[in-house]
C-alpha cells in the first residue's frame, strides 16, 4: 500500500450525509494520535501523522472563500489564504496573484503503509487469545449456512473454513459487488451493490530533495469530483474511459515521511489505483438484506483510511446491537 491517508474535512459539505460521519472519523484518528503521544510515542514516526494541511486552488478564489465561510459557520477552524499568505506557508510553490488556498489547521494526513502496519501490529496481540488471524492469498469461495436456522455460520476459502461467532463483514473494495454476487449465486437473495472501479494514477518521486512541501495539497476540483455528471451534447472523453467507467479529474500532492513527493491523480487511464466508487459518493455500510450475520463495508473511494475508524465503530455498534450514536 502506497500513498497518504487524507483525514480532511475541507472537501466535505456541512450538513451533508457524510459530514457527521467524517467529523467522527477524524475525531477517532485524533484520539489515537493523542493516546500515542501520552505513551511517549511519536505519531509522526508511527503513523506519518501531520497535523496541518493546505487546500490549493489556482483559480476559483471566490468559490473557495465561500467554502471557508461555510466551514467556519459549521464550527471548523478555516481561513482563506491569499497568494502572499500561501507563499508564507509554502515558499516553494509557483503561484500567481490570483492564486488562493483554504487552510484548515485541524485537517491532517498520515502515511497509509505506516498506519496499516501499526493497526496490524496491534491486532496481532490478540492472536494468542484466538481472536485474530491473517489469511492472505486465500480467496473466499462461498458462505456456509447452518442446517437449522439457515444463518451464515462460516466462510469457505480455498484453504480454510472460518467460523464466525457474531458476523461476517465483506470489505473488498471495488470487488465487493462481484464478490457478493458470487456468494449469493445459489440463494434467492438479489443484491445490487452500486460500487464501480475508478481508475487512477499514483506517482512517487523518490529522494526529491530539491523541493519541499510543508503541507498536503488538494486541488479544489476534488471538492465536487464525485458529482461530475456528463451533460448532453458535451464530449465526455474526460469523464469516461473506453469501458464507460467514471473517471475523476482531480489531484492531490504531498510529501511523505521519507521525503518523497506523492502525486495522486484520478484522471489517468493507466491503471495504478483502483478505487471503490459509488455514484452518490456515500459508502455502503450495513447488514446485507436477507442474509443474517453478513455486513457490507465498501464504497469509501479515496476516503478509506479517513473513514476507517468511523466505519469500524459503526459496524461494531451494529453487530453488538448498541444504540445508534
Amino acid at each position: 500500500m502506497l500513498g497518504q491517508g487524507y483525514i480532511w474535512m475541507a472537501h466535505k459539505t456541512p450538513g451533508s450525509d457524510l459530514w457527521d460521519f467524517g467529523l467522527r472519523s477524524q475525531r477517532l484518528w485524533e484520539d489515537l494520535t493523542e493516546s500515542l503521544s501520552e505513551q511517549g510515542l511519536d505519531p509522526l514516526q508511527i503513523l506519518g501523522w501531520k497535523k496541518t494541511v493546505a487546500n490549493l486552488n489556482p483559480e476559483e478564489s471566490d468559490m473557495l472563500k465561500g467554502r471557508v465561510k461555510l466551514l467556519c459557520e459549521a464550527g471548523l477552524r478555516a481561513e482563506y489564504l491569499s497568494a502572499i499568505d500561501l507563499l508564507v506557508k509554502e515558499p516553494e510553490l509557483m503561484v500567481d496573484k490570483d492564486t488562493g488556498a483554504a487552510f484548515l489547521p485541524d485537517d491532517c494526513q498520515l502515511d497509509a503503509r505506516r498506519a496499516v502496519e501499526f493497526l496490524e501490529k496491534g491486532n496481532r496481540h490478540y492472536s494468542s487469545k484466538g481472536r485474530y488471524a491473517e489469511f492472505y492469498n486465500d480467496p473466499v469461495i462461498s458462505l456456509l449456512r447452518s442446517g437449522g436456522s439457515g444463518e451464515v455460520e462460516a466462510i469457505k476459502t480455498s484453504r480454510n473454513i472460518l467460523y464466525t461467532k457474531k458476523a461476517i463483514v465483506v470489505a473488498a473494495g471495488c470487488w465487493s459487488g462481484s464478490l457478493m454476487c458470487d456468494l449469493l449465486r445459489e440463494s434467492e437473495v438479489v443484491l445490487d451493490v452500486p460500487v464501480k472501479p475508478r481508475k487512477g494514477h499514483l506517482l512517487v518521486l523518490e529522494n526529491f530533495n530539491s523541493f519541499q512541501l510543508n503541507h498536503g495539497l488538494m486541488e479544489v476540483g476534488y471538492v465536487d469530483h464525485q458529482t461530475a455528471i456528463p451533460l448532453p451534447n458535451i464530449s465526455t472523453s474526460g469523464l469516461l474511459d473506453h469501458d464507460g467507467q467514471t473517471l475523476s479529474v482531480s489531484m492531490t500532492a504531498t510529501m511523505d515521511t521519507a521525503g518523497n513527493i506523492v502525486l495522486v491523480s484520478y484522471e489517468s487511464k493507466d491503471i495504478r489505483l483502483i478505487l471503490d466508487h459509488v455514484p452518490d459518493g456515500k459508502p455502503v455500510i450495513g447488514p446485507v438484506p436477507g442474509v443474517a450475520n453478513v455486513f457490507l463495508a465498501t464504497g469509501h473511494e479515496g476516503g478509506g483510511l479517513s473513514m476507517a475508524l468511523g466505519t469500524a465503530e459503526m459496524l461494531a455498534d451494529m453487530v453488538i446491537g448498541n444504540p445508534e450514536k
